[in-house]
């Protein structure tokens, strides 16, 4: 007993150095979902700042940790999980993918982060997420859900591509688009003839998620062609485990919900027999059609998608096939399209070998439908018959000269159904893109790792363009053989990435450092020709054209970690431009970046209320060089085609035009400055960030007048000007109902952006009023905007319209702005713009049981538009030109508003037709419902029906407010889209 007692009482002195003794503990943190390793997993001692991090094979060791210490094992996209220490033993650990916490995984230039450790301005977008509907076109899944990123498509036609804007852009003339980039491959902005979207190569069901760089701390890592920001799409890979298969498919109905207002053929044949002289009023006819009814329909479209993946610990593979077939509502229009895809990883030499395999290719068709056929729709009368027999027009009406009925009447619209069934402008387009990436962890060096990518984006397309029957060509003897054109295209860009990688945590100074060094290779290859056919096989027009791009860049960055709290990056890189000749040749980019992780201070790491809190803060320079032409600062000749040749007796002689160049362009420069807070409140139930920004431009390439005789152009492209960004953006995310059943969440981001042009000339002269821009339809030359300084870019600038007591317009009535006692052009301002100052998006996801419920708000406010409707088509001379007395033609319903006579220059350029184009939209309503295994173990089946383009308020008169670059003409009306689909897994 008395030994007994002693070992006792020895045990209660020894056991508080037992319990303090402190071990090590190491172990491994896989995937549950792929088996896969989680480099980048945080491991932390519960209640302190004592932690490590995953190596790149999931591995971690974490020192000076204590029987009965809780670990917590943190990773952003998966749910953490909390061990306690028993002993000394390796501790493994399985982590499960958070639905709640995807969107927090963001990729960067080169790399991977998280949205926690981000220094710069990343939005991350998980295309599972959302309500995709029936859409043909990767981008329009970013539609209304990043702050500070419009999308604007450019109509309604089948596969059309979008406009993207981040921040509002950079430059004037030179290219505003943002860099994609297709799991490593950066896309060639030019985009592929044949095509109007070159993201069609992309399947919308192969995505898995976007990233989006906006401020230059994050772009600066791509320098060159990264002034307008970044888009990172990322499609989906294979995961281990047995073999999965996936089909998706959906079939869609199109209506168009909104009509130009054309007059009626009661209104306007009341109007003609009112307004006009007899010889107008014999020439109505005794039709009753609505043209707009004849060329549009109910467009109809499948999509049918299958994927099969799979794979093992060594292994992953993923394929899919995708088919679309979209039918317009302009009729003719068409978009066939089928992808493939195919994705292989593989691991080597114990795992510090891994080798991707990203392959996409697609064949396109297209048939395009004339969309001048739209505005014909609204000019032709509609008191003619559609169809007469008895005119040498393929059995279609139109206007004829009473001089010959062979022949068009000069100054008459065309039958616009003519137009579409007259003409097969057709297109087939064959693209692949591919890329294998080599990462290899040195056995000797596990810190330091290679990483080689390379890649190549090749297409080719042909097209024709015919017209049959048509009186756009007529021969001496009536013969109407009309017109043949076709196209060829062949585009190749090849890429070589190589960059070595070393991450190590140096724990006696609690940092940790990731560097980064590289090389990047790419080069454009864009070669073709077109044959424009006029009559017959013997007289044609033959242009052929190659042109090459090559850029080359050095890049580098460090990431440095201090405690898990101080986060700093800095960046620099190199780029070099065959655009640019000499010294200018190659730009210089750095970039640095703050971040401050205030959550993870004392004296709010216990905080129950604040989940996140982080403040950021960057500048950086990055540049431009992208302004079209391939060589425009090398001196070249332009040789004559067969139509333009020099006779020399008998025999025809080719001649060379010096074209324009400038040998002193250099790189454009763009230097933001950012400033930004990521908070999360009540364990992130309510999230967000807010962001602001200030951006300038300078030595921009400007597309400019030149002085007479100062060079081989009166106008050619020169590092002229400077302009002016600034804005804020807020992301905010809320949770307001979470339970078993029922979980609801919202999500709101808005920016407001201004841009102003600072600097146009080399010299300051008062008298200098800017780059007019912005052609429109009606009179010669006109221009409706311009470049100011001291305004935003394509600010509109026209006469200020006097009204009556009534409200109405006085024809011909300006203000006299600088009180001359007459209206010159002296007497225009600058009013409003076709920039947004307010975007806002509003989604909600509303989830009961196996229900499913979506919708998604866009808002944009003080942006105007120039109804070119009304303007070129409403006024009396249009319908009852006195200088074409033998056709009438129709008009819009302004017309019996304003009641205008004239279509002289001035009422063109009047104030009266810019108009507030203000709008809300509900872009996408969407209900689902989850059967989950139905066809047994292991399937699940979910149906789902959407609308796209459901509503839209505004008090725009046009047919629709959301117009790119503020000019309203001949648009494709953008259609109601009601979907049904299916999604099964098995």
């Amino acid at each position: 007993m008395r030994n007994f007692r002693k070992a006792f009482f020895g045990f209660l002195f020894l056991f508080p150095l037992i319990a303090m003794a402190q071990i090590s503990v190491k172990g491994k943190v896989t995937d549950k979902a792929t088996g896969t390793e989680l480099p980048g997993v945080n491991v932390i001692v519960k209640g302190t700042t004592n932690g490590t991090v995953t190596d790149f094979d999931g591995l971690y060791t974490l020192e000076k940790a204590n029987i009965g210490d809780i670990l917590v094992f943190s990773f952003i996209g998966f749910n953490n999980v909390e061990v306690a220490i028993k002993s000394n033993e390796d501790i493994n650990v399985i982590l499960e993918e958070s639905a709640e916490s995807l969107q927090e995984v963001v990729i960067i230039g080169y790399g991977t982060t998280t949205k926690k450790d981000a220094t710069g301005a990343v939005s991350s977008v998980k295309a599972a997420d959302i309500n995709k509907g029936a859409i043909a076109s990767p981008e329009q899944l970013l539609v209304g859900k990043v702050a500070g990123v419009q999308v604007t498509t450019g109509g309604g036609a089948p596969g059309t591509g979008s406009t993207i804007r981040i921040r509002g852009g950079s430059s004037l003339t030179a290219t505003n688009n943002p860099l994609i980039i297709i799991d490593g491959v950066p896309l060639d902005n030019e985009g592929v003839s044949g095509t109007r979207n070159p993201l069609n190569i992309v399947n919308p069901n192969d995505i898995e998620s976007y990233s989006i760089l906006k401020d230059a701390s994050a772009t600066a890592i791509y320098g060159s062609r990264a002034s307008n920001g970044v888009i990172i799409i990322t499609t989906k890979k294979g995961k281990s485990g047995g073999i999965k298969a996936n089909y998706s498919a959906n079939v869609s109905v199109q209506e168009n919900t909104q009509f130009v207002d054309a007059m009626s053929a009661t209104d306007f044949k009341g109007y003609v027999n009112a307004n006009g002289v007899p010889t107008d009023i014999a020439l109505i006819g005794n039709a009753n059609n609505n043209w707009q009814d004849e060329i549009f329909q109910t467009g109809m479209g499948t999509d049918h998608n299958i994927s099969l993946s799979g794979g093992n610990d060594k292994l992953n593979v993923r394929g899919s096939m995708g088919y679309t077939n979209l039918n317009g509502t302009l009729k003719t229009s068409k978009l066939e399209r089928a992808t493939y895809s195919l994705n292989i990883g593989t691991k080597f030499f114990d795992n510090k070998l891994k080798i991707d395999l990203n392959t996409k290719a697609s064949l396109i068709a297209n048939r395009f439908a004339d969309q001048g056929a739209i505005g014909n729709a609204i000019s032709f009368d509609p008191t003619q018959p559609i169809y007469d027999d008895s005119l040498p027009f393929g059995g279609y009406f139109e206007w004829t000269s009473p001089v010959d009925g062979r022949a068009i009447q000069t100054g008459a619209p065309r039958n616009p159904l003519a137009l579409l069934e007259q003409r097969r402008n057709e297109s087939s387009v064959k693209r692949f893109i591919g890329n294998i990436q080599f990462d290899y962890k040195m056995h000797f060096l596990p810190e330091l790792r290679a990483n080689l990518n390379l890649g190549i984006d090749k297409s080719s397309s042909t097209g024709f363009n015919n017209i049959f029957n048509s009186s756009t060509t007529q021969l001496a003897d009536g013969t109407n053989l009309g017109n043949m054109a076709t196209y060829n295209q062949e585009k190749e860009n090849t890429l070589l990435d190589f960059y070595f990688n070393y991450v190590k945590d140096i724990e006696s100074i609690d940092s940790k450092i990731d560097v980064m060094a590289g090389y990047s290779y790419q080069n454009f290859l864009n070669e073709g020709g077109d044959v424009s056919n006029l009559q017959d096989t013997s007289i044609s027009q033959i242009s052929d054209y190659s042109n090459e791009l090559n850029l080359q860049s050095f890049f580098g960055r460090l990431n440095y970690t201090l405690a898990n709290k101080y986060l700093f990056t800095f960046t620099y890189r190199a780029d070099g431009s065959s655009r640019f000749r000499g010294d200018n040749k190659w730009g210089k980019f750095p970039s640095a970046a703050f971040a401050w992780k205030m959550k993870e201070e004392s004296f709010l790491q216990d905080s129950n209320t604040i989940s996140d809190l982080k403040l950021r803060l960057g500048w950086g320079v990055t540049g431009q060089q992208d302004i079209g032409d391939f060589n425009p600062s090398l001196a070249t000749y332009l040789l004559s085609n067969n139509t333009a040749q020099y006779q020399f007796g008998n025999g025809f002689i080719s001649t060379y035009r010096a074209e324009p160049y400038n040998t002193t362009l250099k790189w454009e420069e763009t230097t933001t400055y950012n400033l930004g807070l990521d908070f999360g409140f009540l364990n992130d139930r309510i999230n967000g960030s807010i962001d602001g920004y200030f951006r300038e431009t300078v030595d921009l390439l400007n597309f400019i007048s030149f002085p007479a005789g100062s060079a081989l152009s009166n106008a050619d492209n020169a590092n002229i000007g400077s302009l002016e960004n600034k804005g804020v953006e807020l992301t905010l995310n809320f949770i307001p109902i979470k339970t078993d059943d029922l979980d609801l969440t919202l999500s709101l981001n808005g920016a407001w952006n201004d841009s102003e042009i600072t600097k146009l000339t080399t010299n300051e002269s008062a008298d200098y009023e800017g780059e007019p821009t912005g052609g429109i339809s009606g009179g010669v030359g006109n221009n409706i905007q311009i470049h100011s300084v001291g305004y935003a870019p394509s600010t509109f600038y026209v006469y200020e319209q006097v009204y009556d007591a009534n409200g109405k317009p006085l024809e011909d009535v300006y203000v006299d702005r600088d009180g001359d006692g007459s209206i010159t052009l002296d007497d225009r301002y600058r009013f409003e713009n076709p920039n947004a100052d307010i975007t806002l998006g509003f989604s909600t996801d509303l989830n009961y049981k196996n229900w499913n419920f979506t919708m998604s708000w866009r808002g944009s406010f003080g942006n105007y538009v120039y109804n070119n409707v009304d303007s070129n088509l409403g006024f009396k001379l249009n319908l009852l030109n006195t200088a074409f007395p033998d056709v009438i033609s129709n008009g819009v319903e302004n017309i019996l508003e304003t009641g205008f006579v004239n279509g002289g220059t001035e009422r063109y350029l009047s104030d009266y037709y810019v108009q507030d184009a203000s709008f809300v939209k509900l872009d996408n309503i969407g209900i689902g419902y989850n059967f989950n295994s139905v066809f047994g173990e292991g399937t699940n089946l979910k149906l789902n029906a959407t609308v796209q383009n459901a509503l839209i308020i505004t008090d725009y008169e046009g047919l629709d407010p959301e117009v790119f670059g503020g000019i309203d003409y001949n648009i494709y009306p953008r259609p109601r889209i009601y979907t049904l689909g299916l999604n099964l897994n098995f």
